[in-house]
Formats: C-alpha cells, structure tokens, sequence
C-alpha cells in the first residue's frame, strides 16, 4: 500500500529517534535543576510525583502552589514536553512508548482529550477517587470525553475551542471594515468568505491554516464533514470517498491551488509555526485555538498582538456553525506508586482559583462551572462569553478506541491532497482502504 511503502523506511529513523529521545526523557526525570537525582528517595519523607505536560508558566505557578501546600508530604516534578518542539503527534508517541514499557518514572500525564480510548490501557479508573459532585462541577463538554463505557479514565483540564484570528489594522483597509467585523465574530458563510478574498486579490496571505500531516490538519477536515454528516463514523466500515467528505477536503484543497488566497507553505506548518509565519507575512485570517495571543507572545513581531482579534470559523452555506473541540485531560498512570498523591494534584489544578489562574497567565478555557458563576471575573474576561458561544456550537472529533490509526492514516491523505501530490478522490479511497485493513501501519 502506498502509504505503508512510503513511510516504512522513514518510520525506521523516526522510530530509533523516538526511542533515544525517551530514553533521554526519562533520565531527565530525575535531573531536574534541584538536583534531585543525588537524593536519597528512601530517606526522604516527602513523596515525588512526576507531571507530563507542555509546562508553560501557568503550569510552574500552580507547580510551585501545590508544592508549598502540601510541603514536607508532596512534590510535584514536572517533566516538560513543550509545544515548541514536540507536535502533538509527537507528545502522543512518547507517552505511549514510556506507559507501554510499564515505567512508574510518570504519575500524572496530559492528553489531547480525542486520545482518551487510546491512553485507557494504562489508565487509572479514577471513579473512586472523584465523587458525583465533584464530576459536576466541570462543564459537560469536557466530562464526556472522559468515560469508556462507564468508566472514568481522566478528568478535564481545560478546553479548547477552534477559532479564526483577523488582524484589525489590515480589515481597516477593507469597505465597511466595522460591519465585517461584527458578521465575521457571529460566523459567515465559507462560500462568503471566499467572495470575500475574490474582492480583495491584493491581500496575501489572505487564510492561513497549520496543514502540517497532524491532528492540527483533521480538525480543519473535520469540521465541515460532520456538519454535513453527523452519523459518519458510527458504521462497522468506514467509506471516506462520499460527497460529504470530498467536499470537506475540496475545500481546504482549494483554498491554496484554486483560490490562491493560502500559501502552500501552510504544508509544513504545526499551530506554532503557522503563528510565527502569519505574523510575519501580515495574513489577514489566522485558523487557531484560544491560547495564541496569551501564550505565544515570545514570537517574533510581539508588536503586531495587539492588532489580533478572535472571530468565529466561517461555516458551509445552508448549516449550522460548527467548531472542532480540543483540550488536554489528565490521567493517573496505572503503574504509578503514588496514585493517591497523584489524584491530589490533579484534584488541586482542578480548583476555581487554577483555572482562574490558567486562564489569566495563559489563556486556557476554564472547564470547572464555578469560574462562569463567578460575575466579578466573568465581566473582567469578556472574552469567556465569546469562548461560551463557541462552545454552543463546539462538536467532538470520533471517540474510538481505533482513532488513532484513523487520524494517522486520514491525515497522511489529506496532507498528500493539500499538497497537490494527489486528487481529493485518490486521497480519501487509499485512506478508505487503508483504515478498513488491518495491515494498516499504525503509528
């Protein structure tokens, strides 16, 4: 099959990397800049808990928060696996390769909430440790991304809504710039928008979107293909090659060889490099997630931040708004030996004052009700309201056990499309073919 000869050889290298890399991963664990690895652990009476997750400075402040709490019985360690040097894909490939070998070196971990069936094998079933009352207190959205049957394998940490950043100073340009912007915040049409770029030839880039062969890549896919058909991914057998789905990828095709209103660049972009190079091309419309002008200001042209504002993804002509949920859950690995210090730290970064916190330092939607009651905070953070609307609109990726071949193979395909490199119609009856056989390379 052409993506299994494609990839096995690169696979090879990737994979002896990815083994070097946590094998590395994991002696870090224990050479933080406190020097913990000249510590006696048996003599010590303060028990050590290791937190893998992109630490960003909300994290380390909760950190060091938690850590004085409960000073002399819990520490938390973290072990950081940034945004900036591992993809999503990425994160996800060395977790699973440090759970699979049964390691303890991690007690609490972070996942992107559509990889929950696949983390649930080396999951802690956590209904014992969280009560019905505390399960309330987090917004829906989020708490049914953390079930298998009814089992509970994590807890919510935060979520994430997909978005559309314009910059107001290059839409000031534009006639009835004022109006534009008010229609663009409740959602225009896809077919709008491309009139839009047809009006206006001269801006470029016009549309930038991360098209990178990563999960960043199938939410942009998804979106218009489950608004379309909600039912796709219930069948026994999985057919990519159908109207509702050519017409998602045609689109998302089109906008670079067609309409010429993205770069081709976009191919090689995760979020964070399709950021930096949209700044610094002045793109007019930026897809992202909520946390770019909160938590990626360390780019390069921090001046231009203050043009950015948060709009609604456009939406196909003649259905409803639909906006791709992400977020990261946390889960207690089910070969750590602190499991009750473990579930007290997630306990803590599930408190009112953390999220308050998360989303004042960096921008992470808050999942806990509480934060949305409080009036006083909500007024001081308007743009909460605006995440909420989203939310309303918000639909999940497939939770399957088998998602992740699905992801790996589709968004391979998709990629080969958006580059050019093949029809919509080849790219989605090879992923068709390759989902459904079981000699399917699985990352």
């Amino acid at each position: 099959m052409q993506f299994f000869k494609t990839n096995i050889k690169t696979s090879r290298i990737f994979f002896a990397l990815l083994i070097i890399a946590v094998l590395i991963g994991l002696g870090f664990l224990f050479y933080t800049n406190q020097n913990l690895h000249f510590l006696d652990l048996k003599a010590s009476k303060t028990t050590r808990i290791y937190f893998a997750d992109n630490i960003s400075h909300a994290h380390e402040l909760l950190i060091n928060q938690f850590n004085e709490e409960y000073k002399g019985k819990i520490e938390v360690v973290p072990v950081n696996l940034p945004f900036t040097k591992f993809s999503t894909n990425e994160r996800k490939q060395l977790l699973a390769k440090s759970l699979r070998s049964k390691s303890d070196r991690i007690d609490v971990f972070a996942v992107d909430l559509i990889w929950a069936p696949r983390f649930a094998r080396w999951a802690e079933p956590l209904n014992s440790y969280f009560s019905i009352n505390e399960r309330d207190q987090v917004i829906d959205a989020t708490m049914r991304t953390c079930y298998i049957g009814e089992k509970l394998i994590a807890m919510p940490f935060y979520i994430d809504i997909s978005l559309m950043y314009y910059r107001e100073d290059l839409l000031a340009k534009l006639p009835n710039a004022q109006h534009l912007a008010q229609k663009l915040r409740q959602s225009i049409t896809w077919e709008e928008f491309i009139s839009l770029h047809q009006q206006n030839p001269s801006i470029y880039p016009f549309y930038t979107f991360a098209a990178k062969n990563f999960e960043g890549l199938i939410c942009s896919f998804m979106e218009p293909l489950l608004v379309q058909k909600p039912d796709m991914f219930t069948a026994d057998s999985l057919n990519l090659n159908i109207p509702e789905a050519r017409k998602s990828l045609k689109m998302l095709v089109d906008f670079i060889h067609k309409y010429h209103m993205t770069p081709e660049e976009v191919t090689q972009f995760d979020e964070t490099r399709n950021y930096a190079f949209s700044l610094d091309h002045d793109a007019l419309f930026i897809r992202g997630w909520p946390g770019l002008i909160r938590t990626y200001q360390t780019l390069q042209n921090r001046e231009k931040f203050k043009n950015l504002r948060r709009a609604a993804l456009p939406h196909l002509k003649g259905y409803p708004p639909a906006f791709v949920f992400g977020g990261w859950d946390l889960m207690v690995s089910k070969f750590s030996t602190n499991k009750n210090a473990a579930v007290s730290f997630v306990k803590f970064l599930l408190r009112k004052e953390s999220h308050k916190l998360m989303f004042e330092k960096n921008g992470y939607i808050p999942i806990n009700k509480s934060v949305y009651q409080d009036s006083l905070f909500f007024r001081q953070n308007p743009e909460l309201a605006f995440y909420r609307s989203l939310m309303e609109h918000g639909i999940h990726r497939p939770f399957l056990v088998n998602y992740t071949k699905i992801s790996d193979v589709l968004s391979y395909y998709i990629y080969m499309a958006v580059k050019g490199d093949l029809s919509v119609e080849e790219a989605l009856t090879q992923a068709t073919v390759e989902i459904n056989s079981p000699k399917t390379l699985v990352r």
